[in-house]
């Protein structure tokens, strides 16, 4: 499945497998990178080999194997590190009697709120709030894309199990910001737990567990 628009690459990284993206305006080659999870020879090559001016990392929420690269890549390219103010509050407080090498991968520059805009070149992120995974998960929409982190898997959803989840919030999050979306809006997850890498809102809609048996009638 592809966008003819906004260049995406995905890096499937490190031991829990994290969807690592870098996308870019094609016109002006501003890109982000979302969730850097390690390796990062295979990230700076990927944006070398394709001219990627990079202007900003965006956390789609603070889990450790998704920010781990947010020190050495913003270092790297002098770029500030994006997550939404829940996430940051609640990782900064959990770690803070933790190592101080954990307490810098949090190390935010730019606190997001749901419906905050970012210009990347000719396209425009939106932020959306999607709390339920952890209190301040959010996805990415992006043109006709939308990158949804651990909120919404191709025919699944983030666990709620884990220190600030909330099954009900993660229900509301996808009834209430993601169905509405258009259906043939693209969905990158940030996991490839499904039977294909990546999805749109129509197909998870008619498939996906957490909408046929939670949320459709």
């Amino acid at each position: 499945m592809k966008n003819h628009q906004l260049f995406i690459k995905c890096l499937n990284i490190g031991p829990f497998e994290v969807n690592t993206y870098i996308a870019a305006c094609p016109q002006t080659l501003e890109g982000i990178i979302i969730d850097p999870g390690g390796e990062d020879e295979r990230i700076i090559h990927i944006i070398n080999k394709n001219n990627i001016h990079p202007k900003y990392i965006i956390n789609t929420h603070g889990h450790r194997d998704h920010v781990h690269s947010n020190v050495s890549l913003s270092d790297i390219y002098n770029i500030p590190v994006c997550m939404h103010v829940d996430d940051k509050d609640f990782f900064l407080k959990k770690t803070e009697h933790q190592d101080i090498k954990i307490k810098k991968n949090y190390a935010i520059d730019i606190d997001l709120h749901h419906c905050d805009e970012l210009q990347l070149g000719n396209f425009k992120i939106k932020i959306i709030h999607t709390p339920g995974h952890t209190p301040g998960s959010i996805c990415l929409y992006i043109s006709n894309c939308l990158f949804s982190g651990d909120t919404l898997f191709v025919g699944g959803a983030g666990r709620t199990d884990l220190p600030g989840g909330d099954l009900d919030g993660l229900i509301q999050s996808i009834k209430n910001q993601i169905i509405p979306l258009p259906p043939d809006t693209i969905v990158y997850p940030g996991h490839d737990y499904g039977d294909t890498p990546v999805s749109t809102i129509g197909r998870e809609i008619k498939k996906n567990i957490y909408i046929t048996d939670f949320i459709s009638p």
